[in-house]
């Protein structure tokens, strides 16, 4: 019958000791996590999340955190979102290099460098951006 010995055994063994009942393949329960939130909670995100379509994901979760009273998470609030279709593409404005500044050096040494450390995202917040990876 090409199956396993410890297979045919572990049926031997349910099958004498509840009979052939014993055989029928139960579901699987479903797994339970700790930090899951509550269908409850979820199902109360949705609508504060319909009526300010506008705020990002950290004001929503600071909003709800400030009228509930309870806190759920920036990334909580993304994933909801997500969920019910409720998330925008973000706000930006894109800039491109250019061939040449605007003002150009006029002597030697004059420039330096020139970076961006920090990015605006519209309607969300300061970003830093980093080169060497540490975060």
């Amino acid at each position: 019958m090409e199956i396993n010995r410890s297979t045919f055994y572990d049926w031997y063994r349910r099958c004498r000791a509840g009979g052939p009942d014993a055989l029928v393949v139960k579901p699987s329960h479903q797994r339970r996590f700790w930090n899951a939130i509550p269908p409850l909670v979820s199902k109360k995100t949705v609508e504060p999340a319909l009526e300010h379509l506008d705020k990002s994901p950290w004001e929503l979760a600071w909003h709800l955190t400030d009228t509930q009273g309870y806190f759920i998470s920036e990334s909580s609030m993304y994933r909801i979102r997500t969920l019910n279709s409720l998330v925008t593409g973000p706000a930006y404005t894109l800039l491109s290099a250019k061939d040449k500044f605007d003002q150009p050096t006029t002597r030697v040494n004059q420039l330096w460098q020139t970076d961006f450390t920090y990015l605006k995202i519209v309607h969300w917040r300061w970003s830093q951006v980093s080169v060497d990876g540490d975060g």
